[in-house]
């Protein structure tokens, strides 16, 4: 069964062009990811915690920032980050969240969703998280 997940013949697991980045960029991307969490934790809880409220706005610029620059990061190493996994689930983020932010969507099922999403996104092996979906 691992065979099969570590074959780079498997039609089923094709995985986007790979590109190179300096390893500084890896050390960077890993402190902007720790600031990201902070300010995505902060952002999400406040839908959560705060009945009615909008997080507050430094902590909204921070988590959008930070999700650029980790977008960034993330790209430079794999370049169709838009058709792998990852990136369809940071659309999906943007969408969920943006749906929720302007009351199209309930607030609570919405962020509690984005929450999951991230995590199984973010958890999931390089393989399924960086496989081509189209």
């Amino acid at each position: 069964m691992t065979e099969k997940w570590q074959s780079d013949k498997d039609e089923k697991n094709r995985m986007g062009r790979i590109g190179q980045r300096p390893y500084w960029v890896l050390g960077l991307s890993i402190l902007i990811r720790a600031i990201h969490l902070v300010g995505a934790a902060v952002f999400l809880s406040s839908f959560l915690l705060l009945d009615g409220a909008r997080p507050p706005g430094i902590y909204a610029g921070l988590v959008f920032a930070s999700g650029a620059a980790l977008l960034l990061t993330e790209w430079m190493r794999h370049r169709q980050i838009c058709r792998e996994l990852s990136g369809a689930s940071t659309f999906l983020k943007l969408v969920l969240l943006g749906g929720a932010y302007h009351g199209f969507l309930p607030v609570t099922e919405s962020v509690l969703l984005v929450f999951v999403l991230a995590a199984l996104a973010s958890h999931a092996p390089k393989l399924v998280r960086h496989r081509l979906l189209f």
